[in-house]
């Protein structure tokens, strides 16, 4: 069983779990483990689609250090830059950054991750074309 659902107000909180305690106590009463999670909402649809333009924008438009780099590239340096990420040496050579899944990330998050993009963009001269705001 797993229930994912989206609160927008106290009341609409208070009723869902008041109406998920009953499944909680049946499942536990007859031996079932349970976890239950809450937390922020993920990105969005649309932040992902826009996310995903701009980085193709970037990899089209930017040359990084004399290299083209793909689109995913792109979203491991920006990630990196926004969540202040770490880099190790890799087992076989070159480094291996610790990082964050832009899945993972909040609404909030994409939205500052967005904003990163766009302000490299402005500096390095990209031209983001046209795409929905996220």
């Amino acid at each position: 069983m797993r229930a994912v659902q989206r609160f927008v107000n106290v009341e609409q909180a208070y009723v869902a779990f008041k109406m998920l305690w009953t499944d909680i106590k049946h499942n536990l009463q007859n031996g079932v483990e349970l976890e239950v999670e809450v937390r922020k909402p993920k990105r969005s649809t649309p932040q992902n689609r826009r996310m995903w333009a701009m980085l193709g924008e970037i990899a089209r438009q930017v040359d990084w250090y004399g290299q083209k780099l793909s689109d995913e590239d792109w979203k491991h340096v920006f990630t990196a830059s926004l969540k202040k990420q770490r880099t190790v040496p890799g087992i076989d050579g070159g480094f291996c950054v610790l990082g964050t899944s832009t899945s993972d990330m909040s609404v909030a998050d994409m939205g500052e991750l967005m904003e990163l993009m766009e302000a490299f963009g402005a500096v390095k001269g990209v031209v983001f074309s046209e795409m929905e705001t996220a």
